[in-house]
């Protein structure tokens, strides 16, 4: 009964993606709706209109069998790359079409009522696989003149005769909320004086415009200014000379970035715009992180985008746009049958998004209009041809020397309609910039008026003066823009310098952001869960006086946006300065320890039988936080007579788990608190060296494992620990350790399937002037080399009823192998994990490969942003650097019978370089810079730990196809065992003693979500009376999974899923109010 009213109440839902202007969204979408639809505005020509329909009238006939040969041709073709033994083929086998999985969808089912209808109208839309254009493209990268990545372009003069170029220059500067400075320096140094003279210097003309995208920036500037200066903001906004872009809180990494902590920061920046500005974002900007997913495009149209620009792409692949015209299209998910995802994207051609790389091809020239490089400047153009000011002995020479460049750019591109930035980083600070840049421009601007005979229009604009005049030039050409699926990575900037490296940088912090994520997100469930059962128990719609709810919200949203910080592009990436990475990890540090004091309270009035009974005491806590995250380092001795453990799942699935605390005696027992009944335990010893286990009197450290049921979503569970006697397991004994589903033998397993072996690699850098960096992954010639030791490794085996394992203790890593033997699917994958210390390499990286005789060609999957897969193909004309993607949370092989998935509890590059391979690297240690900018090597390396499952599947049937292209995703199971890895129970302790209260379990769901369907976060919003204090509305996220239709595992799993509707990834936004 309790699914079927959460069902009714996900099918009512209003679904969106992003949390925006909660209490007007209906509306919202109401108007994006008709917008969407393209409803014919009134006074429309009905005889134009009448014309339209005749002539397609004429032209269905011939669409229609047109469309009828595309189709049959597309399900009958063989992808080009099929050989050999079929290795990865999108089949669908018989066997496949019988044993698979409820609720798939395989290619030859009819999809969105596009079936064979011959009284359907079917348009024709041209869909291109970025896939596809890495086969065709040839990466020779010859040198292309002025242009140096692109070729030479021509033009005779009269292409603008009939329809004017219309040029848009957009003024942006762009700011890093930490990478050379802290995010705070940034702000004093320069960010808030760029922010203050654009109050002044946009008002003094209305026909100046800007674009600014970094709300962490623009939120932190307006707190400092007074009300008449934040009138003068919201008339600029009105008037449409200041547009606010993207809207979230950093212009986010789109490589490691977990998608959670993506749409956070989305949200986290639209609810303080909505709040103080009453605006909302319809285009993104994208200028500089360092490639770009489509994970990231899905959040934004879902939050009411409708369009974007990017910058760093592949020099190669903007060649082959630009000779196309393609550099505009329609990006859509791969797994999307439709058009609903899709959103307008504009691809910058050249290098940068500076302004010597935007005005045309040619650097040198467009160096001399950027004003800012004036003579007697700080800076100049490297060119050595510096700017001159616009006088009117010159106008005219300097005007058509940048008209040149204009119409050189814009030949680029299907329309006249031309964008050109103008900006770079921590552009007009001074006000001697902004006088130089905007007085010397519309000078120009003024000679092009004067002038209807060169047939340009040129003005400042804003990204949605530009796509307004984009689509109206479309529709009146009658034409539209090419579909684009598939991801923009790895990026190169030039020659064989692919920026792989920091997908792995800073690894410890990579590890520590994820920490964050979850520890965010299951306060967030918990708090909101607390605060509605506070207004149900109370009646009246308060909550319960002594329960700091402000304080909490304050420490929620502090983590909400230390979490949304570090996802700026140089952040989670790893590419800032030491000095700034520290500022990062202290802030997620201490935001994971404020977290947990809302953890502890918020667990603390729940459990209590007698709610009178609440009293918050910061200083001693009814609760502690127990964990053994060696990231972290809490770990908690327990040296009472008897101890309550307070165990929380904060997931929307029932699972089997494995709960690891410290005590002090090996003389420990577990019991269920309610029942009395013993429960599975299992004594192993806390190592402090590889070969030396603590034996001191009484300071004996012995990690107590025991195995729990949870129930879903928030099952606080209450367990309890007494001291009797009760021998550990003995250490010791056969390297051989087995469970009912996997073998292990050392570092080398065999399961029902395939067989695994580990191995450990080293990467060296290259001899040539350019190596590898923060950013840049450039390896040495020889390629991978195996890891070799001059003593063999301290090899320790573990054997008891909860887990068995096997540790291998070698000088630069710590790795580890465990089978846990438990019912359910935490006892079908093989748990890995690596403790990293490189700290006295030079030069060296460490990889992690894992072997299988998988018959996956040269393909593989990998994650993005864990929202979606992406295959991936290994080619000989790339280099070894450019195979290496991002994994934020899986990756996995395949043939026509089995699967390897490795499942990731961190960000890291991920590689297959040979068929049934599967490369990570672990940590990276580099002496010199790469000369990107950040001035310096990567030497603040941390012992690191990584922690992976290894999934071993057979499949039974083949891959869904979506417009001729496989779309692959992960099986239920992977999908649960990622679900478990990346958020696992987060154990409290209350010790025993004459005044402890009577407690009781909270359990709010009694059996789970549907298993494709997964709880992203039940976020409290912020009050719209008082500022920084939790209102009673709440957003309820949702993401519905797509799941492989091949893998069936045995024994069945323990939830449902939705046996008879389309899987699609989708996020569902259900807005909520919780009154009680």
């Amino acid at each position: 009964m309790k699914r079927s009213r959460v069902l009714a109440v996900l099918v009512g839902g209003v679904f969106i993606v992003a949390v925006m202007s909660l209490n007007r969204m209906l509306e919202l979408m109401q108007g994006a709706g008709l917008k969407q639809r393209g409803e014919t505005p009134a006074g429309q020509d009905l005889s134009h209109l009448q014309q339209k329909i005749d002539r397609l009238e004429h032209l269905l006939s011939d669409n229609n069998r047109l469309v009828a040969t595309l189709r049959d041709s597309l399900l009958q073709r063989k992808a080009p790359w099929e050989t050999g033994a079929r290795a990865n083929v999108s089949s669908d086998s018989a066997h496949g079409q019988t044993d698979r999985l409820p609720g798939c969808r395989l290619a030859d089912e009819p999809k969105d009522g596009h079936a064979n209808d011959a009284n359907l109208v079917v348009y024709v839309v041209v869909v291109y696989q970025l896939l596809d254009v890495y086969d065709l493209l040839p990466f020779d990268n010859p040198d292309g003149g002025a242009w140096k990545q692109g070729f030479e372009i021509r033009y005779q003069g009269n292409e603008w005769d009939e329809q004017p170029l219309e040029l848009f220059l957009v003024p942006h500067s762009h700011n890093d909320p930490g990478w050379l400075k802290t995010f705070d320096s940034y702000y004093q140094d320069q960010t808030k004086h760029i922010l203050n003279n654009m109050l002044i210097k946009l008002s003094e003309d209305s026909r100046r415009k800007m674009i600014w995208a970094e709300i962490s920036f623009f939120s932190k500037w307006w707190n400092d200014i007074d009300d008449q200066k934040r009138e003068i903001v919201k008339r600029l906004l009105r008037a449409g000379q200041l547009e606010l872009v993207t809207g979230g809180w950093v212009m986010a990494d789109e490589a490691n970035s977990h998608y959670f902590a993506l749409l956070d920061q989305l949200i986290e920046g639209h609810q303080w715009i909505q709040r103080h500005l009453g605006v909302k974002p319809s285009s993104g900007w994208a200028v500089d992180p360092f490639g770009h997913s489509p994970s990231m495009t899905y959040l934004l149209k879902g939050a009411g985008l409708r369009d974007m620009v990017i910058q760093r792409v592949h020099y190669a692949v903007k060649k082959h746009f630009a000779k196309q015209q393609t550099l505009e299209f329609l990006w859509r998910q791969s797994w999307d049958s439709s058009s609903r995802s899709d959103i307008t994207c504009h691809m910058m051609p050249f290098y940068s998004y500076d302004v010597p790389h935007t005005c045309g091809p040619n650097p040198a020239i467009c160096c001399q209009f950027d004003f800012h490089r004036l003579p007697g400047g700080r800076v100049s153009c490297p060119w050595r041809i510096p700017p001159q000011p616009i006088t009117e002995q010159n106008v005219q020479e300097r005007a058509l020397l940048l008209l040149d460049q204009y119409r050189q750019k814009s030949r680029l591109f299907h329309s006249p309609v031309l964008l050109v930035s103008l900006g770079d980083d921590f552009r007009f600070v001074e006000s001697s910039e902004w006088d130089a840049q905007f007085s010397n421009y519309q000078k120009l601007f003024d000679y092009f008026d004067q002038h209807p005979e060169l047939h340009v229009k040129a003005r400042f604009g804003t990204l949605s003066d530009y796509f307004k005049a984009l689509r109206r030039r479309l529709t009146a050409a009658g034409t539209t823009l090419p579909t684009l699926r598939g991801d923009f990575f790895t990026y190169s900037d030039r020659d064989d310098h692919y920026w792989s490296g920091y997908f792995t940088s800073r690894p410890f912090y990579k590890r520590l952001d994820r920490t964050l994520e979850a520890t965010l997100r299951a306060t967030e469930i918990l708090f909101s869960l607390t605060t509605a059962e506070m207004r149900r128990y109370r009646g009246d719609g308060h909550l319960v006086a002594d329960f700091p709810a402000h304080q909490h919200f304050q420490r929620l949203t502090t983590g909400r946006r230390s979490l949304a910080l570090f996802q700026h592009h140089d952040g989670v990436t790893g590419t800032a300065r030491d000095p700034v990475v520290v500022d990062y990890g202290t802030r997620l540090f201490h935001s994971i320890l404020n977290l947990r004091q809302v953890l502890q309270s918020s667990a603390h009035w729940l459990l209590l039988l007698d709610k009178s009974q609440y009293h918050y005491d910061q200083s001693k806590p009814f609760l502690k936080m127990v964990t053994p995250d060696p990231i972290t380092s809490f770990k908690m001795i327990l040296c009472s007579l008897f101890l309550s453990l307070i165990i929380f799942n904060p997931t929307e699935q029932l699972r089997t788990s494995v709960i690891s605390i410290v005590v002090d005696s090996p003389d420990a027992r577990v019991v269920d608190a309610q029942t009395g009944q013993p429960m599975t335990a299992q004594i192993s010893a806390v190592w402090e060296e590889p070969t030396l286990a603590s034996a001191e009197d009484f300071q004996v450290k012995n990690e107590l494992v025991q195995s729990i049921k949870i129930f879903p979503l928030s099952g606080l569970v209450k367990m309890g620990i007494f001291y009797a006697s009760l021998s550990g397991c003995p250490l010791g004994g056969a390297t051989i350790i087995k469970n009912a589903f996997r073998l292990i033998t050392s570092a080398q397993f065999s399961g029902l399937v395939r067989q695994v072996q580990v191995q450990f690699l080293w990467y060296g850098t290259t001899r040539n002037r350019d190596k590898s960096g923060a950013y840049l992954f450039l390896p040495g010639e020889e390629g991978a080399q195996l890891y070799s030791s001059s003593e063999p490794p301290l090899v320790r085996v573990s054997r008891g009823p909860v887990f068995s394992d096997i540790t291998s203790c070698f000088r630069h890593f710590t790795h580890r192998v465990r089978l846990y033997h438990l019912e359910g699917h935490a006892g079908k994958s093989l748990e890995i994990s690596n403790m990293v210390d490189i700290r006295s390499e030079v030069n060296r990286e460490l990889a992690m490969r894992i072997v299988s005789n998988v018959a996956s060609g040269n393909r593989f999957y990998s994650d993005l942003n864990s929202f979606q897969m992406q295959q991936r193909r290994t080619l000989a004309k790339l280099p070894l650097q450019a195979h290496f993607y991002p994994m934020t949370s899986a990756s996995f092989l395949q043939d026509e019978t089995s699967r390897v998935s490795l499942l990731s509890a961190q960000s890291q590059a991920v590689a297959s370089l040979r068929p049934g391979e599967l490369e990570v690297i672990l940590d990276r240690r580099l002496q010199q810079d790469d000369n990107l900018g950040l001035g310096q090597g990567i030497t603040d390396n941390k012992l690191t730990a990584s922690l992976y499952q290894l999934l071993l599947e057979d499949r039974r049937g083949g891959a869904q196809e979506v417009g001729g292209a496989s779309v692959q995703h992960l099986s239920l199971l992977a999908h649960l065992t990622s679900l478990s890895l990346c958020h696992p129970p987060i154990t409290m302790v209350a010790t025993s003693d004459s005044q402890l209260p009577k407690l009781r379990p909270f359990l709010p769901l009694q059996s789970s979500l549907p298993c494709d369907v997964h709880l992203l976060n039940l976020r409290t919003l912020e009050d719209t009376q008082e500022a920084g204090s939790p209102s009673q509305e709440v957003a309820l996220l949702l993401h519905r999974k797509g799941f492989d239709c091949s893998s069936a595992p045995e024994p069945p799993l323990q939830c449902s899923w939705s046996a008879h509707e389309e899987v699609d990834t989708l996020i569902y936004l259900l807005y909520v109010f919780l009154y009680y």
